[in-house]
């Protein structure tokens, strides 16, 4: 307001001062302008030189905290002592599998289980109609009890023929007739015994019983329907349903040559003392839960795939275990020695490779290119590639690269109580 009341009594004299000429007013216009403007300047320099001072006095501080090397924590590898071990996928099957089909036919009268159900050796499964084997076994008893009355008739007749030849009335001819007749009722007395036997045969398998303990799959065909048994049949015969052991089962899997050829080292050192023994863990659950015996090892390499056949025999005593599943069988191959364990997470990936990053004396990252096994413990077994009084990175890893310099922290590793992984 000051600056604009000055400005006007300049411009705009009173009337008892003199008029100021246009060219005059305009400089000291001018000269007002450019006055302000710099007032104006000097004020923002002032008002933001503190702030510049403070972003210098900033600045070194924060070059000094980016220099400082992180942090990280390191530890010298596990030293344990661990056996080596390969693994297969193998295959659950049942000790004995057995198709239920008829060997009588006839039309499907019972059927005495559930499906799925539990079954035990001797159970009735199924019944077949026995009314027209009743019939055949009726006449049968009935064809041998006509075959023993001729016997005994036969038996009559040659002991008259021979009494009436010791006494001269009788003929040489007559005799041996009679003993031909002889022959003949006992051979038919057989011959209806036989068909007995056959008749009965027919009669006891009208009644399908369980083989064997095990379980039973579905029924294959509904009561009423007309089956084809396997005896004198015409047609193909009927399946029924199928039956399997489930304790013991076996486990199926392969060898590769390799490890069949360290497998084979392994147990010949052993001798008597290889138990066979192995572990099975199932496709639902983290550790090796249960435990089989190897018990069969084929006698040839199939040349095709280039592995040999293997089996262990596993008890199922809860039938846990099912005949067709899939599990993890594990397999020592050699006795325990010291092995160099470290955090699986300690254990990088790099492409196809694996490497482990250790901090060198002088605080720098060396990277190290390693061979790995599995897991003992919750830890990572390093074949080759580290040595025991390498410094292993830990902790921090995120913040450690080849080449740069790092402070490390001295940690430890521990063994884990858990089951192995492989």
């Amino acid at each position: 307001m000051y600056w604009e009341s000055q400005l006007n009594e300049t411009i705009h004299p009173t009337d008892s001062q003199q008029p100021v000429p246009s060219s005059l007013r305009s400089r000291i216009w001018s000269l007002m302008v450019c006055s302000v403007v710099g007032a104006i300047v000097a004020i923002a320099g002032h008002a933001y030189t503190p702030l510049w001072q403070a972003a210098h006095l900033i600045e070194p501080a924060l070059a000094d905290s980016a220099e400082a090397p992180p942090s990280v924590v390191v530890s010298y590898p596990l030293q344990h002592d661990e056996d080596t071990r390969i693994a297969f996928l193998g295959q659950f099957a049942a000790v004995d599998r057995v198709e239920l089909r008829a060997q009588v036919g006839g039309i499907l009268a019972e059927i005495h289980f559930q499906d799925g159900q539990i079954v035990h050796k001797g159970d009735l499964l199924f019944v077949i109609d026995p009314t027209p084997y009743e019939i055949t076994l009726a006449q049968a008893k009935a064809q041998l009890a006509s075959a023993n009355a001729k016997y005994l008739l036969a038996q009559q007749e040659l002991f008259r023929a021979q009494s009436l030849k010791q006494s001269t009335f009788g003929t040489v001819e007559n005799v041996d007739l009679r003993t031909a007749d002889l022959s003949a009722a006992s051979a038919a007395v057989q011959a209806a015994t036989a068909t007995i036997r056959d008749a009965s045969f027919d009669l006891l398998h009208c009644n399908i019983v369980a083989p064997f303990s095990g379980r039973i799959g579905a029924h294959q065909i509904s009561v009423g329907n007309l089956i084809a048994g396997s005896r004198f049949a015409s047609a193909p015969t009927t399946l029924l349903g199928t039956l399997v052991t489930m304790d013991p089962i076996y486990l199926n899997f392969d060898m590769s040559e390799a490890d069949y050829l360290t497998f084979e080292k392994y147990r010949s050192a052993l001798g008597t003392r290889f138990d066979g023994r192995v572990m099975i863990r199932l496709s639902d659950e983290a550790h090796f839960l249960h435990q089989g015996v190897l018990d069969f090892v084929n006698n040839e390499i199939d040349r095709s795939s280039g592995t040999i056949h293997a089996r262990a025999t596993v008890p199922n005593v809860d039938l846990s275990l099912t005949p067709g599943e899939f599990g993890r069988v594990r397999l020592q191959v050699s006795p325990p020695k010291p092995t160099l364990l470290v955090p699986d997470a300690s254990v990088l990936l790099d492409q196809d490779q694996h490497v482990v990053l250790t901090v060198a004396a002088d605080g720098t990252v060396v990277s190290k290119l390693v061979t790995i096994g599995g897991l003992r413990g919750g830890l990572r077994i390093v074949s080759s590639g580290l040595t025991p009084r390498d410094r292993v990175i830990i902790d921090g890893i995120v913040r450690a690269n080849p080449g740069m310099k790092v402070t490390p922290q001295a940690g430890s590793i521990s063994y884990g109580a858990s089951d192995d992984q492989h």
